[in-house]
């Protein structure tokens, strides 16, 4: 089972949040989201296909993120939760920890903004840089 989402880049964008990364619809950010690695994403969890959402509610469930910008991508291994509300209509959140809020997509990330490819983070500084967020469930 498979999502995709676009999102784009900011030149705001920073990456050092040592505990999560996200994305976002917002079009403008401050330079103090240091969680955040793309704008103007084009689904909210709350868009997101039903029967995905239902397999991410899963103890057992393990989700694989591909960010791809250009010819880098980035692998990030996170896990679902029974718990995840995934109801969000603006922010996805990638999370290290497992506190889970309606903005949560995934918790136990092996990675958080900080840990990703920073050849991807210089890039995506860039407003017209385009990301491709791939989601699977494993």
């Amino acid at each position: 089972m498979k999502e995709e989402i676009i999102a784009y880049g900011h030149e705001n964008i920073t990456a050092k949040h040592r505990t999560t990364f996200e994305i976002t619809k917002d079009e403008e950010i401050s330079i103090r989201a240091d969680c955040i690695i793309g704008v103007r994403c084009n689904k909210s969890l709350s868009e997101l296909d039903e029967d995905f959402k239902n397999e991410l509610k899963n103890d057992e469930t393990i989700l694989k993120i591909i960010i791809k910008v250009d010819n880098i991508t980035e692998h990030v291994i996170a896990h679902g939760s029974k718990k995840l509300i995934l109801s969000d209509n603006r922010d996805i959140v990638v999370r290290k920890s497992n506190y889970i809020d309606k903005r949560t997509l995934a918790i136990n990330s092996n990675k958080a903004a900080k840990d990703l490819d920073r050849r991807i983070i210089e890039r995506i500084k860039n407003r017209n840089k385009r990301i491709k967020i791939l989601l699977y469930i494993l």
